[in-house]
């Protein structure tokens, strides 16, 4: 019987034929995209969709392909879905980081114990559940950041010794809610702004703790970046050389964040033995701190440690696996709606690698209950939701289709 020709390629198989044309095997192709030879393997198979817009260009530089469409066939690629979105309020957030104060405020600065407060408030409510009143936890923090960028950065300069050595640390923190509202926008400067500046200002603090606190939101913006993995497992290692994790459990929860963030690292670029040797680490400091902790604003405990093995799993395109983990998760022991909305979507990729779209789309609806900014921003949720809409069960398809609507997807 004569093979059919009329039936379109598939992504995967477009990348495959792409991939043998070029005399490239998957271990091969997998090295030049800083992946690994399973993730091309699902690619190719069909068990993970269409990748966003950065790496699919990275693959048709690699495969030799001058037109994208090669690749992606039909496909329609819309810059809104596989792109980041702005918040209403980045245009404000963006002015206030790059204007520069050079006349020095006449009035004292607030008291250090209060602008602590603040700023520990502030990071209650980056995790809230989003809600009606205050909305997104994005919203909220918008509205907050310009006074506290604007008051740390004066009590700084007016402080001295050690309650300059304090202002910076509140200082840095407040750099890390700034990164974290600019994360997944159009702003990538801004990004690497922030997480400079709050380097800068922990170890200008001399604090081990705060220097420890930067390394780890440092590490997202190197791995936004591409660095080198080693660049950001150096970092990492070096703020964890830091810690007295035998006295301070305040230490050890930050070594254990750091182990987590090499971790990370290693998983993204298929180093699975290496990854895993690191993120036995922080399983350890976990057990160590106990299951009733949490940090208050970093959010290391037992929860998050369980939930980013999920992660581990799904960008070392180990499926099964994958769908093992996000069968036993946990988020009980997870106190932030935006982190507990994360990791719903990474349940949610974990089953749509498996071809399981009744429940992807359950859990990216679960995600948006818990934390509707987070999906809105989150590039997975914004690329997976058109496919779901065309491909999911009838059944489901017409909640992919509302809850693409609802954060701004085009379908």
């Amino acid at each position: 019987m004569p093979e059919r020709t009329d039936i379109p390629l598939t992504f995967g198989q477009r990348v495959r034929r792409a991939r043998e044309r070029a005399g490239l095997t998957r271990p091969v192709l997998a090295g030049l995209v800083s992946r690994s030879a399973d993730w091309v393997k699902s690619i190719e198979n069909g068990q993970i969709g269409m990748p966003r817009l950065p790496m699919l260009l990275r693959l048709a530089e690699v495969l030799g392909v001058d037109d994208v469409a090669e690749l992606t066939g039909e496909e329609r690629i819309a810059s809104s879905t596989y792109g980041k979105t702005a918040h209403a309020d980045l245009p404000m957030v963006k002015r206030v980081l790059n204007t520069y104060r050079l006349t020095p405020r006449a009035e004292e600065p607030e008291p250090l114990d209060n602008l602590s407060a603040r700023v520990r408030s502030a990071w209650r409510l980056w995790h809230r559940a989003d809600d009606d009143r205050s909305g997104g936890h994005r919203s909220r923090i918008a509205q907050l950041l310009p006074d506290l960028l604007a008051d740390t950065r004066h009590a700084v300069k007016t402080y001295e010794g050690a309650h300059r050595r304090r202002a910076l640390v509140v200082q840095a923190q407040t750099y890390h809610l700034a990164q974290l509202y600019l994360s997944f926008q159009p702003a990538p400067d801004l990004v690497v702004l922030t997480g400079d500046r709050a380097m800068t200002a922990a170890q200008d603090a001399d604090s081990p703790k705060a220097i420890a606190a930067a390394a780890w939101y440092m590490n997202h913006v190197y791995r936004d970046a591409g660095e080198a993995a080693e660049a950001r497992v150096e970092l990492a290692e070096d703020a964890a050389s830091l810690l007295r994790t035998d006295e301070s459990p305040e230490d050890l929860a930050r070594w254990g964040l750091l182990q987590l963030a090499a971790a990370l690292s290693f998983a993204k670029i298929g180093r699975s033995g290496t990854a895993w040797r690191y993120w036995d680490r922080a399983d350890d400091a976990a057990r160590r701190l106990g299951d009733g902790y949490a940090h208050p604003w970093l959010i290391f405990g037992r929860g998050v440690v369980d939930a980013y093995a999920l992660t581990m799993h799904n960008d070392l395109a180990r499926s099964v696996q994958a769908l093992d983990a996000a069968s036993s998760l946990d988020l009980s022991g997870v106190p932030s709606a935006t982190r507990r909305s994360y990791h719903l979507i990474e349940a949610a990729r974990a089953h749509g690698m498996q071809g399981e779209s009744v429940a992807a789309v359950h859990l990216l609806t679960k995600a948006w209950q818990e934390s509707p900014e987070t999906i809105q921003y989150n590039l997975h949720a914004r690329a997976a939701l058109p496919q779901l809409v065309k491909s999911a069960p009838p059944t489901v398809r017409e909640d992919a289709r509302h809850l693409a609507v609802e954060i701004g997807v085009p379908v």
